[in-house]
């Protein structure tokens, strides 16, 4: 079983930034791929950015096309934490962000991660 909390969400101006934070428990969550979600309102859950687990400290990133170039996802498994960097925010960028975990990246990806965290909001203001 893995809780996953999402903290760092906020109301900040356009073009600046916010890094969200992820904390996960239990033992194994070096070997979980993690994904970010957003949601805005009225809108579909969709897929902003996930990261692979790694027995050798090679991790790969995959990012939404509407976030690539200004979003980065990142982890630390000591403190068993995902984190989603947000740089060059844009009111479209509002919405409640969730994090995801799944053995299997492919599940990340696809929705479809046995865990998911309870969200946090991010207000970006024009």
């Amino acid at each position: 079983q893995v809780q996953l909390v999402e903290s760092g969400g906020g109301l900040v101006q356009a073009g600046g930034s916010l890094r969200l934070s992820c904390a996960a428990s239990g033992r194994t969550f070096s070997r979980y791929a993690m994904g970010w979600f957003r949601q805005a309102p009225g809108k579909e859950r969709a897929f902003v950015a996930a990261i692979n687990w790694s027995d050798g400290n090679t991790y790969y990133a995959n990012y939404a096309d509407s976030v690539r170039g200004r979003f980065a996802i990142s982890r630390d498994n000591a403190k068993n934490t995902v984190y989603l960097q947000m740089n060059s925010l844009k009111p479209e960028d509002t919405a409640v962000y969730y994090c995801a975990a799944d053995p299997n990246l492919i599940r990340v990806v696809t929705y479809k991660a046995d865990y998911w965290g309870l969200g946090t909001q991010v207000t970006v203001s024009s």
